[in-house]
């Protein structure tokens, strides 16, 4: 691929990864006010989701071993797969979310601002997330390996403390959860 059309296809994801970066908060601030009525609430998913979060953690922790190993093609396939339970994660959330109230957190003294540090950094972690995996990936995939390495050392970081706080979030909450 010459210079000029990898330009043309960068400026093209990058025109869906600004969308996409942008939509998918809106429709999850969205939807998680919406209730589906009459619903039973999907109280099973909760832990589901915290699983795959926690799955996330290691496979990118694998992926970075991979990738230093020389195992490019081990390196991209657990890429997609991180990839892959993100989604999951995100439509299992908004589905638990959208047949469950929010449960309230009910620890009390400094572990209650411990909690609260803890998911409010999570989720504005895991918004400004969205677009840096998506440039990454899109590097990756236009070849663009130097820039793609550049921006993986801001993007793993954040990516797995987004992975690892929504385990330590769950674990914090779940006493709290009503089945």
């Amino acid at each position: 691929m010459n210079k000029l059309n990898k330009t043309i296809k960068e400026r093209k994801f990058n025109r869906i990864i600004t969308i996409i970066s942008i939509l998918v908060p809106l429709v999850v601030a969205v939807l998680f006010g919406v209730k589906i009525p009459n619903s039973e609430p999907l109280g099973f998913l909760p832990p589901i989701y915290a699983a795959i979060n926690g799955l996330t953690a290691v496979l990118l922790i694998y992926a970075v071993w991979a990738i230093k190993n020389g195992k490019r093609v081990l390196h991209q396939n657990i890429m997609s797969a991180c990839i892959i339970l993100s989604l999951l994660f995100l439509l299992m959330y908004i589905a638990y979310h959208m047949t469950a109230d929010s449960t309230s957190y009910g620890g009390v003294g400094v572990i209650r601002y411990v909690y609260y540090f803890i998911l409010v950094s999570h989720i504005i972690l895991s918004i400004v997330i969205i677009p840096l995996v998506l440039k990454t990936y899109a590097r990756a995939y236009l070849k663009d390996f130097e820039r793609h390495r550049q921006l993986a050392r801001i993007t793993f970081p954040i990516w797995l403390y987004v992975a690892v706080t929504g385990v330590i979030v769950y674990l914090m909450i779940s006493p709290y959860y009503e089945y």
